[in-house]
């Protein structure tokens, strides 16, 4: 582990963090991101008084849905069903969505698109809180279908 990730993530580690770390990697490579997720917490310190790893949990709590529609068919139709998210995929999507929001910014790297995202999600902003607010707008436009659920 870098010298400069090691200031942010405790000796044991963080299993939020090393799941986002997880699903930043890309062919394997660990270590490039560790590399790119620990320049994203560098430049969140510099930009922020707040602690990088407060702006990274807030950032994960805002992005985090708590309804989703999931299609149902009955009767040869198909409905979009408003459902609760259970917690593991609350948290899969929530990462899910930061990441790609920060890989669909182009002309900057990677560590920069993070930081900015994770910035952005944390004031409520940005790509992937449009993304939560577009699932939530369509599980309330579904929601006289919500006695379809089991």
């Amino acid at each position: 582990m870098s010298r400069a990730i090691k200031q942010y993530i405790p000796q044991g580690s963080d299993l939020l963090t090393e799941k986002f770390i997880n699903c930043l990697m890309l062919r394997g490579k660990k270590s490039t991101a560790r590399r790119i997720f620990a320049e994203a917490l560098e430049m969140i310190k510099s930009r922020t008084k707040d602690p990088p790893m407060e702006v990274f949990s807030k950032a994960l709590l805002n992005v985090t849905p708590l309804v989703e529609v999931r299609p149902k068919r009955v009767a040869g139709s198909v409905y979009q069903v408003p459902v609760e998210v259970p917690p593991k995929r609350q948290q899969a999507l929530s990462i899910r969505w930061i990441l790609g929001a920060a890989r669909d910014r182009k002309g900057i790297p990677m560590s920069h698109k993070l930081a900015l995202e994770l910035l952005d999600a944390s004031a409520e902003q940005g790509a992937a809180i449009k993304k939560k607010q577009d699932v939530l707008k369509m599980a309330q436009a579904n929601k006289a279908f919500a006695h379809l659920a089991k």
